[in-house]
C-alpha cells in the first residue's frame, strides 16, 4: 500500500479522543492514577494485538511495554514516552483534566509534556495495523513511569531487557528533531553565616546576602570542557529556590536578626564532553570566591543526583538512519525541511533519550508534539501539530522497520 494511502486512513477524530483519555487521567507521578493510566495502556496495546505487559519499577509501579512484532529481517524501532505530569498551577482557565478541544487546540496538564507524545506514536501504529500492514521490524511502545525522579521507569524496562536498533523519543520539541540535549545535575547549596541583631549588622556574616549575591552568578555560569561552540549552547546553571533564616531550622519569626543559615537548590545544565566532577568543580570555585568576599562565610556543596538515577548529555550524529528517516517523514509531511540539531528550549531538557543512548548504546532523535505551552497554565497542544506527529512516525516506521511487500 502507497504511503499516501496510509496517511490518509489516519482518523483525525479517533486520535483526537484517544489523547483526551489519556489527559483525563490524573497521572501524578508515583500515584494511584499513574498506575491507572499505565493499565489503561497495557489494555489498548493488548486489544490492539501488541504482546503487551506491565513493567514492574520500584516503589510499586509499573510500565506499560508493548511489541509489534516483525516477520524477521528488518530493524527494530523503539518509541520512549514517559506518562507522569508536572502537578498543576495556578492560572487555569479549563479543566486541567478535561481534555478539552477546540478548533485549535486540545488543553491539559500533561498533554505537552508529554501525553500528546505518547497518543501519537499509538495512533500511528494502530493506523498501520488496521490497514494490514506487516512489517519486516519490530516496533516496541514504551510507556514509562518515574522519568519525573530521573528516568527511574526507562532504566527499569532496559534493566528487564527492552531493546531496539534505534529509538524515538518523544519529549516535546514543536516538531523539531533534537540530535543533542544537556545532562541534568540537581544540587544544593548550603551557606552558614553569624547572627547578630540588625543593630549590629556589621559584625555579622549574612548568609541571606551572601545566597542573594550567590544567585545571579549561578544563573550566568558556562562550565568548562565544552568540546565547540554548539556544545557550549547547552551550559546553563540554575537556581530554583532560596530559603534563608535563622538556624538550619528556618526561624523566620525572628526577622530583625541577620539569617545565619540559608539554602539553594539548582540544576546545572551540561554538554556531551563536559563530566559531572567538572560541573562541580566550576560551582566550588565560585563559592570559594564568595567565601572571599564574605569573610566567615562557610559553604557546602551537595551532589543532590547521588539521590536519584543521572540524567546524562545525549547527542546523536545528524546522518544516523533514525534522524534521515524522521527528517525525510517530516519533509514529505510539511513539505519543507524539518529544523534538526540544537536549539532552544529542548536542548536544556533532560531525557530518558540519554539513557536509551548511553545503556542501550543505540542511536536515537528527540522529536515529539507540544513544547509552545509546555509547563504553563493551560497547558496545550496544536491540534495540527499533533496530527503531524502521527503522520510523521507513521512514515518514520515504514521507514526504519520495512514493510513486506
Amino acid at each position: 500500500m502507497k504511503h499516501a494511502s496510509l496517511l490518509a486512513r489516519i482518523d483525525p477524530d479517533f486520535c483526537l479522543d484517544f489523547l483526551a483519555r489519556m489527559v483525563r487521567h490524573k497521572s501524578y507521578s508515583a500515584t494511584d492514577g499513574e498506575r491507572a493510566l499505565a493499565e489503561y495502556m497495557h489494555l489498548q496495546m493488548s486489544e490492539l494485538g501488541l504482546d503487551s505487559r506491565l513493567v514492574p519499577v520500584p516503589g510499586e509501579r509499573f510500565n506499560a511495554v508493548g511489541v509489534w512484532r516483525g516477520q524477521g529481517g528488518g530493524q527494530r524501532l523503539l518509541f520512549n514516552g514517559h506518562l507522569d505530569t508536572n502537578p498543576v498551577t495556578e492560572g487555569w482557565t479549563v479543566d486541567p483534566w478535561g481534555g478539552e478541544i477546540d478548533r485549535e487546540f486540545i488543553y491539559g496538564i500533561g498533554v505537552s509534556n508529554m501525553k500528546a507524545g505518547d497518543a501519537a506514536y499509538f495512533c500511528a501504529v494502530k493506523t498501520l495495523i488496521d490497514a494490514g500492514v506487516r512489517l519486516k521490524g519490530d516496533v516496541i511502545l514504551t510507556y514509562v513511569v518515574g522519568e519525573l525522579q530521573g528516568g527511574i521507569g526507562t532504566i527499569a524496562a532496559i534493566e528487564q531487557g527492552v531493546t531496539a536498533d534505534c529509538f524515538i523519543n518523544s519529549e516535546p520539541t514543536d516538531l523539531q528533531a533534537l540530535t543533542m540535549h544537556a545532562g541534568s545535575l540537581m544540587f544544593s547549596i548550603e551557606l552558614t553565616g553569624d547572627t547578630r541583631h540588625l543593630s549590629k549588622r556589621e559584625a555579622a556574616v549574612d548568609a541571606l546576602g551572601a545566597a542573594a549575591a550567590l544567585v545571579p552568578r549561578i544563573n550566568a555560569m558556562r562550565f568548562s570542557g565544552a568540546r565547540s561552540e554548539e556544545h557550549l549552547k547547552l551550559n546553563r546553571g540554575h537556581a530554583g529556590n532560596l530559603h534563608a533564616a535563622l538556624g538550619r531550622e528556618f526561624h523566620e519569626w525572628r526577622s530583625p536578626q541577620v539569617a545565619d543559615f540559608a539554602r539553594i537548590r539548582g540544576s546545572a545544565r551540561f554538554a556531551p564532553g563536559q563530566e559531572v566532577e567538572g560541573v562541580l568543580a566550576d560551582l566550588r570555585r565560585l563559592l570559594d570566591e564568595l567565601e572571599a568576599e564574605y569573610p566567615g562565610l562557610h559553604t557546602e556543596l551537595i551532589n543532590e543526583s547521588e539521590r536519584l538515577p543521572l540524567m546524562r548529555p545525549f547527542e546523536v550524529d545528524r546522518d544516523a538512519a533514525i534522524v534521515q528517516a524522521v527528517n525525510q517523514a517530516y519533509r514529505q509531511v510539511r513539505g519543507s525541511e524539518q529544523p534538526t540539531g540544537v536549539f532552544a528550549p529542548a536542548c536544556f531538557f533532560g531525557t530518558d533519550a540519554a539513557h536509551l543512548s548511553h545503556l542501550l548504546g543505540i542511536p536515537g532523535v528527540v522529536c515529539g508534539p507540544g513544547g509552545e505551552f509546555n509547563t504553563m497554565p493551560d497547558e496545550r497542544v496544536r491540534i495540527s501539530d499533533f496530527l503531524d506527529m502521527v503522520r510523521i512516525y507513521l512514515l518514520a516506521i515504514l521507514d526504519i522497520c520495512e514493510p513486506l511487500e
